[in-house]
């Protein structure tokens, strides 16, 4: 049985809602004014077009509430909610999760397939450049993998990269994870994470959207979109971004929110790494192993926090180079000292053992 049909709002209130969530123009902060105002949503939608515009709502939501397109889609959307799995929750009904209700302007409905309890579980995000490179993306999986460990769901936006990353990872090991979406559910972007979404409503973890279930991708969607990744977190992880990435607007909505911001350092030569750079000198924490997160959150010492693994020591001389930094062959042979024949040969030793990368003519060292 769907979540919202054991919830205390009526059919009629529940559909009243679906409508007022469709109205163009109407966001978060207009939706809770409507129902502040009028007490429910039903009341809302019957209430005269002089009352919305006294609370100076756009003349267009209240023109739109009784169109058939408005009607239809509240319809489609109780439709989509008996399927199974399929939920919608409530910013003030009990389920919803308490973090993001903190909000101001707290989604007033989260669509959610799969697991909806989870949304209330202790959530650290995730979250990185969609181009990473591969030492990134090992870097995200190998803290998505110990965070999960550690009891952590781990919350991201299913964006290609490093959110994938973070997603698949928890899944592997067991664990759970919260993918939060920049689209409706009904229009998962990117498409190429369509298995991944389906795995994850599939084995008890949650894909969600304060989205319309028709909404489109919209490039305006996205920074709403990460406001909820770290309203439902107690912290977010930043692996690799340069400055103009979006997950910098995710962290720094973090901090706006009270919650604990981390990133993950690189190579000054590394264009991902800047952004990184960039939080720390604002205040975030340095990490390089997740016991200094674990020690940000003592506050959760409840959680079953997995024995942290230690990395066997680096034994091979062009490795340790290429953990310092990325480098091509012939700059390897350089710092190493050693004929260009011998670092080749070297390389590609490594690289059958999966411990080194080339990308674009560099060598790079992979994070297990």
């Amino acid at each position: 049985m769907p979540l919202f049909e054991k919830s205390a709002f009526s059919p009629s209130e529940l559909e009243a809602r679906l409508r007022l969530h469709l109205l163009p123009d109407l966001g978060p902060r207009r939706f809770h004014q409507l129902i502040d105002a009028f007490g429910n949503a039903s009341s809302a939608l019957c209430a005269p077009a002089s009352a919305w515009r006294v609370l100076g709502l756009p003349a267009a939501c209240a023109q739109a509430r009784r169109s058939a397109e408005i009607r239809d889609g509240a319809s489609a959307a109780l439709a989509w909610l008996e399927g199974c799995d399929q939920h919608l929750l409530m910013w003030d009904a009990p389920e919803y999760p308490a973090l993001l209700a903190e909000l101001s302007d707290a989604p007033p409905l989260l669509f959610v397939a799969g697991n909806p309890r989870i949304l209330e579980k202790p959530q650290l995000a995730i979250v990185g450049s969609r181009r990473a490179s591969r030492p990134g993306l090992d870097t995200a999986a190998a803290f998505s993998r110990s965070l999960a460990q550690a009891g952590f769901v781990i919350t991201s936006g299913l964006a290609l990269g490093i959110d994938g990353a973070a997603h698949q990872a928890a899944l592997d090991v067991g664990g759970e994870t919260i993918g939060v979406l920049g689209t409706g559910l009904k229009k998962l972007y990117p498409q190429r994470h369509r298995s991944l979404a389906a795995a994850m409503a599939a084995q008890g973890s949650a894909v969600v959207s304060e989205f319309p279930l028709e909404a489109e991708p919209n490039p305006s969607n996205f920074p709403r979109r990460n406001r909820i990744i770290s309203g439902l977190s107690l912290g977010v992880l930043v692996v690799e971004a340069s400055l103009a990435s979006g997950s910098l607007i995710t962290a720094r909505l973090a901090a706006e929110q009270g919650r604990e911001v981390y990133a993950i350092p690189g190579s000054i030569h590394h264009p991902g790494a800047k952004g990184c750079h960039q939080l720390i000198r604002d205040g975030a924490l340095l990490v390089e192993g997740i016991e200094q997160i674990l020690d940000s959150l003592r506050g959760w010492q409840s959680l079953p926090v997995a024995p942290s693994k230690v990395p066997p020591p680096v034994s091979h001389p062009l490795l340790a180079l290429l953990l310092a930094a990325p480098h091509t062959s012939e700059a390897l042979a350089i710092a190493s000292s050693l004929p260009l024949s011998r670092v080749l040969a070297a390389l590609t030793e490594l690289e059958l053992d999966g411990a080194v990368v080339n990308e674009a003519g560099r060598w790079f060292a992979r994070v297990s």
